[in-house]
């Protein structure tokens, strides 16, 4: 008799589930999005229409995460990047596109072809987020429990940490009075 599984929850790719952390297309990062959302139990649509643009296209969201209880929703625009090019053009306008939404929306973006100054720019805009860090901003803005490794610093960036003194009796003390 085999043992019982219990299912592990993947917030990191492993072998299993490399795919959805490193996609190689448009749609495939569209999948991932929606797969995120789907596993912190919202819900999810996809290629939702809603209303038209400047010119008469219709304006269309890639994805719509919902969380009914809240009566909440966000709009994802999902921008993949394979190579340097015209899509990075295009970047501030769909921010910018965002805002005539009917609802709060982001831009979930993936690729080798970003830049170093457009990942910057996205980053700093409040408005992108990129695919591996989609769950934690999603928690976020949902009110979801966050879980407590987000919050430890990226080596990588070069984020330092004060080390905390085990004595702290030279620390002031906030006092209790009103």
């Amino acid at each position: 008799m085999l043992p019982a599984m219990t299912p592990t929850r993947r917030s990191k790719p492993d072998a299993t589930q490399g795919h959805l952390f490193d996609p190689t297309s448009w749609q495939a990062l569209t999948a991932a999005c929606a797969e995120v959302a789907r596993e912190l139990g919202l819900d999810v649509e996809t290629e939702v229409y809603v209303g038209r643009r400047i010119w008469g296209a219709r304006r269309r969201i890639d994805i719509v995460v919902t969380d009914r209880a809240q009566r909440r929703s966000l709009g994802i625009e999902a921008k993949y990047q394979r190579s340097s090019g015209s899509a990075e053009e295009k970047i501030p306008s769909t921010i910018e596109d965002i805002r005539a939404w009917p609802i709060p929306g982001i831009v979930c973006f993936y690729g080798p072809g970003f830049s170093s100054n457009m990942r910057s720019f996205l980053q700093s805009s409040g408005k992108a987020v990129e695919l591996g860090d989609l769950e934690t901003w999603l928690r976020l803005y949902f009110v979801l429990p966050v879980p407590r490794a987000a919050f430890v610093p990226d080596e990588d960036a070069g984020d330092e940490v004060e080390a905390e003194d085990e004595d702290d009796s030279s620390r002031p003390r906030a006092s209790s009075g009103a």
